[in-house]
């Protein structure tokens, strides 16, 4: 069963466990976002790998192909959107511009 996470009003982040983390540009073509989800998933699966083998040197090319693959998402990086707002992502959404909209949900 996928857990569906709540969206912020304007659909940069979404917030788990209080915490916003940046949703995906919703301006990549299909074809492109499953092509960088796909390489993510491969990318973590790798980091899995290497740690179970106590591979450090594997492990650290799989997290910056995490990270490379983050980036392509605009989950990481740059924001994606174009309006200068700031980025909160990875705060505690209490502590943010989103705080009212947040204490709604309960």
């Amino acid at each position: 069963m996928i857990k569906k996470y709540p969206v912020t009003p304007d659909g940069r982040y979404f917030v788990v466990r209080g915490r916003l983390w940046r949703a995906t540009n919703p301006a990549l073509s299909e074809t492109n976002r499953a092509t960088l989800v796909d390489a993510l998933m491969d990318a973590r699966r790798a980091v899995g790998r290497a740690k179970r083998a106590g591979d450090a040197d594997a492990e650290r090319q799989a997290r910056d192909a995490v990270d490379q693959a983050k980036h392509g998402l605009g989950e990481r990086g740059p924001v994606w959107w174009e309006d200068g707002a700031p980025d909160f992502n990875r705060r505690m959404a209490r502590n943010t511009l989103y705080a009212d909209w947040f204490a709604r949900l309960d």
